[in-house]
């Protein structure tokens, strides 16, 4: 059940990450320490692995559960249908794992973890009680995926037929921002809305931004994870004291942005709002 704060995600509209690590205690040290998150364990008690859920003043922020694979962060993407999106998936030449249900009875919900046809790993979530991340776009939270590619117009066509994404005329650093139409219209009939007043001066559709598209110059295509940061130098310097890597910063009109790495070897960036940064 939800109500006019919760925050709802309409079909095509990323919605929850997960971070995917051999060792969740090590992530869960340094994500809480980075990002000021509590973990509430999930699994029972004797049962395998872990699933935490990470949240910050009580709003859920996302997971960190245990992987056998290289550290990684994974986002989910809303449907209505995991199932029939899942078999859209593979007619669009994809690949897509066997749905899924999450929480007793299935009562998270429902997740199917896919590959696009050139071969970034994503994931498909169709919310019952655990309807997505809550604690966004603001410091400790998750702004934004984007998705990067050696050739981002091949790549993008796949999630433009299947979710009905839009390429935006808007820039911000080395991203494309992405659109999905009428997102802005259902914040701003549920959790948001002021936001058409809170955005009075920025690009048409800016309220419909649902992501972000980038070009790489080398490797496998993947998504990557964004988290708002009060400022981009001293979380830089805190992932280092805390057994992370720089790996590179840059400033765009809006914002200052940082590209880390965790101890483990997963990749994500943070950003600091700062307009007319770059």
């Amino acid at each position: 059940m939800t109500d006019q704060t919760t925050r709802t995600y309409p079909q095509g509209v990323p919605s929850w990450i997960e971070a995917r690590h051999p060792d969740t205690d090590a992530a869960m040290a340094f994500y809480g320490g980075l990002f000021g998150w509590d973990g509430e364990e999930r699994m029972p008690p004797g049962a395998p692995g872990s699933y935490r859920i990470v949240r910050i003043d009580g709003r859920d922020v996302g997971a960190i559960t245990t992987s056998d694979d290289p550290a990684t962060w994974t986002t989910y993407i809303a449907v209505d249908d995991a199932d029939a999106t899942a078999a859209r998936v593979v007619e669009l030449g994809g690949t897509a794992a066997r749905p899924q249900d999450a929480g007793p009875g299935g009562s998270a919900g429902r997740g199917v973890d896919c590959i696009d046809p050139r071969g970034a790993a994503f994931s498909l979530w169709q919310a019952r009680d655990r309807v997505g991340a809550q604690h966004i776009n603001a410091p400790g939270g998750w702004v934004f995926s984007d998705l990067r590619s050696t050739d981002p117009e091949r790549a993008f066509a796949f999630y433009q037929e299947l979710f009905g994404w839009r390429v935006s005329d808007m820039q911000e650093g080395p991203s494309t921002m992405v659109r999905l139409p009428g997102y802005g219209d259902h914040l701003a009939a549920t959790s948001d809305p002021d936001i058409r007043e809170r955005q009075a001066g920025a690009p048409e559709g800016f309220a419909d931004v649902i992501g972000a598209l980038a070009r790489k110059d080398e490797g496998h295509d993947d998504w990557h994870v964004s988290f708002s940061v009060a400022d981009r130098d001293d979380a830089a310097a805190l992932t280092e004291r805390l057994g992370g890597r720089v790996l590179g910063t840059w400033e765009g009109y809006w914002t200052r942005a940082a590209e880390l790495q965790d101890p483990q070897g997963a990749a994500f960036r943070v950003t600091q709002f700062a307009p007319s940064a770059g």
